[in-house]
């Protein structure tokens, strides 16, 4: 019989948080599920906006990572089905490449919790992400 504290130490991780991707882009995808991995979160990929809804009921996400730009519905559509859903109140932070002037406003107008520009910068990613895990603002 193993002691008590062998099982304990040697338990599975939890996880940090589960965080939903939402990507288009094979090498954004990968960066991001590699960071956030490494960081201990649960990562679960969506490809497109198909299936979005099931997708948060299914991994109960804490927080969605989303592309504005996706094939079928952009960004924008698709935040407007979370808010109109039972999960409204899930935090979801805009992931563009749009930097233009304005286009932060918008995100945020629109109800993203936050916004992130692309290419990401990696040293910063980290705690952007722990940041809108905590309920803060993130704007980059």
């Amino acid at each position: 019989m193993r002691p008590r504290w062998f099982t304990s130490c040697w338990a599975e991780p939890q996880p940090v948080s589960r965080i939903l991707v939402v990507e288009d882009s094979p090498d954004n995808m990968k960066l991001f599920r590699t960071l956030l991995r490494l960081k201990g979160h649960e990562v679960t990929e969506l490809w497109c906006g198909d299936g979005l809804l099931e997708a948060i009921e299914t991994s109960s996400p804490e927080l969605v990572l989303m592309d504005i730009q996706l094939p079928g519905k952009d960004g924008f559509a698709l935040l407007e089905e979370i808010r109109l859903s039972p999960q409204r109140a899930l935090r979801v932070i805009a992931l563009t490449a749009h930097a233009m002037s304005g286009d932060r406003e918008r995100a945020l107008r629109a109800g993203f919790d936050g916004y992130i520009t692309k290419p990401i910068d990696i040293r910063q990613f980290p705690d952007q992400i722990a940041r809108a895990l905590a309920g803060e603002a993130v704007s980059h």
